[in-house]
């Protein structure tokens, strides 16, 4: 059986646990309302305005003016996810992280020495509710796409299961929305069919399904009737590692897409140097408000886990992805592939000194990360919601 364990409102409930005062009131973690701040995260008090995340601040305050909006803290936040993910490896080594704030767990060969699926998700709720102080939510189901709908039905802190002679009962109310890849067009597309709800889905004949969307008439079908073989796939299996996110509004803003693009290439560069993976190729996602993907990738000379040269690529390739469609972006996403031969670091008989300076700032904010966690050292071209940019200390000036 697969979990999927989603944190709920992970950042602002992160800010209420360390500043009680604030619980009970509408709560944004995100940019201030001058300029171009954005929301990065909305505890569930202020969602009942209607906001959510990456809504523009200004927007959100428009909403509910008695908004508290407090500046986030990433650095805290990503210590966080790092004693979450130890207490999801206490159960199984099987862990696929998709972001900060949630996980796909493989616990089908945990339950002899732990209990059935259901028990080992109510372990973690517990673990992580009296250790940090936290609340998640959790899906259980024969495979990712089931356990990933379950987490989502009931949150806050939800636990639901779907078992394996359930899956039809359980998917088949559902609205279309719920299968991945239906977007506004494609959902526009369903309605004019006059489907409605997943289980219409699975009544209409491959033929329908191809004719009317495609390629993608094939994936609906199967999700549309709980079949999904991905497997679980931990960092150190994995042949790619990678981060995206989906806003809940489309971001036309240039310069938003690249502080969010940053945060996304600190996490994957953050992953690679954890599991000390070094990567060739650097992908970039996009999918834009008509839904539709591309994907653009570069191969670098020489594989590289520095954070600064996978941003300076996905950035190129943000700049040139960009002008080629008037859309704006819903999906976006970052990842490096193509990892060396454990063991085959290939050496220089000329060092890059600039390698080396990025390599060993790196390594210094890894470690002060790892040890406080409060974001002692941050970019400069961190996220617009971030607290105030700072210079970048180079390694030399650390004490």
């Amino acid at each position: 059986m697969i979990l999927h364990v989603d944190m709920d409102a992970f950042y602002a409930s992160v800010e209420e646990r360390d500043r009680p005062e604030l619980v009970g009131k509408p709560l944004i973690v995100g940019g201030t309302a001058e300029g171009r701040g954005v929301v990065a995260a909305a505890n569930y008090v202020v969602r009942k305005f209607g906001v959510h995340s990456a809504m523009p601040t200004a927007t959100a305050m428009r909403l509910c003016p008695q908004a508290i909006i407090v500046r986030p803290r990433m650095s805290h936040y990503a210590e966080i996810s790092g004693q979450i993910r130890e207490i999801f490896e206490r159960y199984t080594p099987l862990v696929e992280p998709l972001s900060l704030d949630e996980a796909f767990l493989d616990v089908t060969g945990s339950q002899a020495l732990f209990g059935p699926s259901v028990q080992i998700a109510r372990r973690i709720k517990d673990d992580i509710y009296r250790e940090l102080k936290l609340v998640a939510s959790v899906g259980v189901a024969p495979n990712k796409f089931l356990a990933k709908i379950a987490s989502d039905l009931e949150k806050p802190n939800a636990l639901v299961v779907v078992q394996p002679d359930q899956i039809q009962a359980f998917l088949d109310p559902l609205p279309v929305s719920r299968l991945w890849g239906v977007g506004r067009v494609t959902g526009q597309l369903f309605d004019r069919l006059g489907i409605q709800t997943i289980g219409q889905v699975r009544q209409m004949s491959p033929e329908v399904l191809q004719r009317e969307f495609g390629k993608q008439g094939d994936h609906f079908g199967k999700l549309s009737r709980g079949i999904d073989d991905r497997r679980v796939v931990p960092d150190r299996e994995a042949k790619s590692i990678s981060h995206e996110t989906t806003f809940a509004i489309d971001i036309s803003d240039h310069e938003v897409l690249r502080a969010w693009l940053q945060e996304l290439t600190e996490q994957v560069a953050y992953r690679l140097r954890r599991h000390q993976l070094r990567g060739r190729t650097v992908d970039l996602k996009l999918r834009f408000s008509d839904f539709k993907t591309i994907s653009r990738s570069h191969t670098l000379p020489q594989p590289t886990n520095i954070t600064h040269e996978i941003w300076q690529t996905v950035a190129t390739l943000l700049d040139a992805a960009l002008p080629t469609r008037g859309l704006a972006v819903r999906l976006l996403g970052v990842g490096v592939s193509g990892f060396e031969v454990t063991g085959q670091k290939q050496l220089s008989l000329f060092p890059d000194e600039s390698r080396e300076r990025d390599t060993r700032l790196d390594q210094v904010r890894d470690q002060i990360n790892n040890k406080f966690g409060k974001g002692a050292l941050n970019r400069a071209s961190g996220l617009k919601h971030q607290t105030e940019l700072k210079p970048v200390p180079r390694p030399e000036d650390i004490p």
